[in-house]
């Protein structure tokens, strides 16, 4: 990672609630896992407005030897968290050192009643990490307020106060996720960029852009609508946005002139979605990523491959520019019902060799009940750019769902996870498990797999056929806001 580049807004303010770095253990509750795991965060807020010990969808990024994750604490059942921890480790995951943001809501100084939606990204030319969430007020119904723009200049150690990235007015914004141009020859070198949609507006995608390090922004309008925009920027500079649709689609945008203007909005795949058992709240979002030649990779859970359309699979499609998009190939293949991948590409990987990873949430059994339904965390790996991949690893399970967060959309362990791949190295995860509530308290917290995980799998490619769909199988339908 450069060196870090003094502070662009004067004075700093520490954001951790630990200041030193330390190797962390799992919870008792996990203890008896058979894949080590490092906890990164836990719900430390005391308000009695959430739901005390939760935490939910985290995400990573990793630059140089320098790996963030940032998660959602404290949430509340009607929508939003009490704020927003991190994880930062300088030595690619070694050690890692914890806090919270500060400045969003009332419960870290901030004016804001709630916050959702973390995403982590890291602007190479100016020597800053960003943390994008989404502030939530509930003075009319639980409303997206605005996205905000966290800054690190020391390695996700400290925080500043969050920048203002978008304002909703009298809009409703929801799930915003950020990317950075890291590529010096591209002619956007060091242009972020945020992605979010206007619930209020029929979920227009809408994008703000930086060319400071996040200190600035101005918005910029697509031709799409939907819902969870993943940006992910190719060597060339081209943006390539996948979303959910309105109409139970993945598509994507595509903008080659650093966000300036954005061409029509493209088919990737029409989703065939199971009804995930036990009222799981389980959105088909996409995770994207890019590889080192601008290959665009997107994931998501789908059941075309399972016989009438019986249980979820990872699911994945390939695009060379981001404008036409390959046939949707399977991932995992060990039956049961698989939901909300996280997937990981290696930025120096490409082509045949390209390393992928996918972590994601499975029922063994998909035909369960709420009080049957057992969750664990799976994570699957390619070395020949996703032709075939690795036996299923079990990270943690069985979870019950009384001990995952409530939601008005259902239990929750939250709507990502995350997977990073170090060039070269292992893929490091982050995920939310849970053990046991006590003491009127639950136990989510998140956690990686200690020194990561190993990217294998490189066999002759098994037979993947589409299965018949189930007469009268439902359509994908959105709820009108995921946070």
């Amino acid at each position: 990672m450069p060196s870090p580049v003094p502070s662009l807004t004067g004075r700093r303010m520490v954001g951790g609630l630990l200041t030193v770095t330390l190797l962390l253990t799992p919870a008792a509750a996990l203890a008896s896992s058979a894949v080590p795991l490092t906890e990164l965060g836990t719900d430390s807020y005391a308000n009695a407005t959430s739901q005390h010990g939760t935490q939910a969808g985290p995400d990573t990024f990793h630059a140089g030897t320098t790996i963030v994750a940032a998660q959602q604490a404290g949430r509340f059942f009607d929508g939003g968290a009490s704020g927003i921890a991190f994880a930062a480790s300088a030595d690619d995951g070694a050690t890692w050192t914890r806090g919270v943001l500060p400045g969003i809501t009332a419960f870290g100084g901030g004016p804001y009643q709630r916050v959702s939606d973390p995403s982590v990204a890291f602007d190479a030319r100016h020597g800053v990490w960003l943390i994008s969430s989404l502030a939530l007020t509930d003075t009319r119904g639980v409303t997206g307020a605005a996205v905000l723009t966290s800054r690190s200049t020391d390695g996700g150690l400290t925080w500043d106060e969050p920048v203002t990235t978008a304002v909703a007015g009298e809009g409703d914004l929801d799930k915003s996720w950020i990317a950075c141009d890291n590529t010096p020859r591209s002619p956007y070198h060091g242009r972020c960029y945020t992605v979010f949609d206007d619930a209020a507006a029929g979920h227009a995608v809408t994008v703000s852009r930086s060319t400071d390090g996040g200190l600035t922004w101005e918005a910029s309008a697509t031709s799409g609508t939907g819902l969870g925009g993943q940006p992910v920027v190719r060597p060339d500079g081209a943006v390539v946005v996948p979303y959910l649709s309105r109409e139970g689609q993945i598509r994507s945008l595509r903008s080659r002139d650093g966000g300036e203007s954005w061409g029509a909005s493209e088919l990737v795949a029409t989703v065939r979605r199971h009804t995930v058992a036990g009222g799981l709240r389980a959105t088909p979002l996409p995770s994207a990523e890019t590889d080192a030649a601008g290959t665009v990779y997107v994931a998501w859970h789908d059941c075309r491959f399972q016989l009438a359309c019986g249980g979820n699979d990872i699911v994945m499609s390939t695009s060379a520019t981001g404008e036409e998009w390959g046939h949707v190939t399977r991932v995992t293949q060990d039956g049961g019902d698989h939901v909300i991948p996280g997937l990981g590409v290696d930025p120096a990987s490409s082509g045949d060799t390209a390393r992928l990873a996918v972590t994601y949430y499975r029922y063994p059994a998909a035909a369960c009940t709420a009080a049957t339904c057992r969750l664990t965390v799976g994570y699957t790996s390619s070395a020949n750019g996703g032709a075939t991949w690795s036996p299923p690893v079990e990270l943690h399970g069985p979870m019950e769902l009384g001990w995952l967060a409530n939601s008005a959309q259902g239990r929750m362990a939250g709507d990502y996870l995350s997977t990073s791949v170090l060039p070269g190295g292992n893929a490091f995860v982050a995920f939310t498990a849970a053990g046991p509530p006590s003491g009127g308290a639950y136990s989510m917290r998140t956690y990686t797999v200690t020194g990561g995980l190993d990217i294998t799998g490189g066999g002759p490619a098994p037979l993947s056929i589409e299965a018949p769909v189930a007469p009268g199988e439902p359509s994908p339908t959105l709820p009108a806001t995921v946070r």
